[in-house]
C-alpha cells in the first residue's frame, strides 16, 4: 500500500510542477499589466459619452466599425476630451470605413468622456483601464 501512496504522491507532484512550469512569467523587474472594464457603447452617427474615470496612466479603447453603407463612404473619427475642461487630449481613432482594432492612450489620470463622429457605419467601442499587478485569477 505503501508503494501506491509512493507513486500517486510522485505522479501528483509531477503534474503540479508541469502546470507550474506552463504557467507565464514576469519578466525580470517587471511587473504584469492587466485591463479592467470601465464602459461599452454603441451606435450609428455622432455622439458624446457619459464620463468616465481613468486611474491608470494608460488606456485603451477597443473599436469595431460594420455595416458601411453605401460602401466606401464610412468614417469614424473619436476624440478624448477632458471631462472637467472639455479640451481635446487625443484623437485615438480615425479611420475610414469597417475594421476594427485598439487605440491606447497615455495620459495623465483623470475623468474623460469621448467625441465619437460618424458617418455611415455602426460603431462600438470599449473603454479598458490599465492596472499594474494584475492577474485575472485574483477576480475568482
Amino acid at each position: 500500500m505503501a508503494g501506491k501512496t509512493h507513486r500517486a504522491l510522485l505522479a501528483i507532484a509531477g503534474l503540479l510542477m508541469a502546470a507550474c512550469a506552463s504557467q507565464p512569467k514576469a519578466a525580470p523587474g517587471s511587473s504584469p499589466v492587466g485591463w479592467r472594464p470601465i464602459a461599452k457603447w454603441t451606435g450609428h452617427g455622432d455622439t458624446q459619452t457619459d464620463s468616465f474615470n481613468i486611474e491608470g496612466g494608460q488606456w485603451r479603447i477597443k473599436w469595431a466599425t460594420s455595416n458601411e453603407q453605401p460602401p466606401g463612404t464610412g468614417t469614424f473619427k473619436v476624440t478624448a476630451n477632458s471631462a472637467i475642461s472639455g479640451r481635446p487630449i487625443a484623437v485615438p481613432i480615425d479611420y475610414k470605413g469597417a475594421g476594427h482594432d485598439i487605440a491606447y492612450i497615455n495620459e495623465d489620470p483623470r475623468l474623460y468622456h469621448l467625441v465619437i463622429e460618424s458617418r455611415n457605419v455602426d460603431w462600438s467601442i470599449a473603454i479598458e483601464d490599465s492596472v499594474v499587478g494584475y492577474h485575472p485569477d485574483a477576480l475568482r
